[in-house]
């Protein structure tokens, strides 16, 4: 089981910075993929990003690439979204979610990003 616990949402303005973090907690992190999810009010929730078990390949959805890099500390159990260059688009509830086969099996309970224009 692992749990997940996401940090670092705020409000910001357009063209401003935030780094999101998740830390893992209840299993061994490095065996887990770890994802980048987001939700705005009234859709579904999107991929934002990817970032493989050892953090030497990450996926980002063309939305956000360019802008915004997943990384990893596996010594600390945390993975990290930087975020720059927020566009109001961008406001949503961010959550992190970890999986060691092919579902999403783990979910953090998400950290809000608002960002003004």
């Amino acid at each position: 089981q692992v749990q997940l616990v996401e940090s670092g949402g705020g409000l910001v303005q357009a063209g401003g910075s935030l780094r999101l973090s998740c830390v893992a907690s209840g299993a061994t992190f490095s065996n887990y993929f770890m994802g980048w999810f987001r939700q705005a009010p009234g859709k579904e929730r999107e991929f934002v990003s990817t970032i493989t078990s050892s953090g030497g390949t990450t996926y980002y959805s063309e939305s956000v690439k360019g802008r915004f890099t997943a990384s990893r500390d596996n010594a600390k159990n945390t993975v990290y979204l930087q975020m720059n260059s927020l566009k109001p688009e961008d406001t949503a509830v961010y959550y992190c979610a970890a999986r060691s086969g092919i579902r999403w099996n783990y979910w953090g309970q998400g950290t809000q990003v608002t960002v003004s224009s």
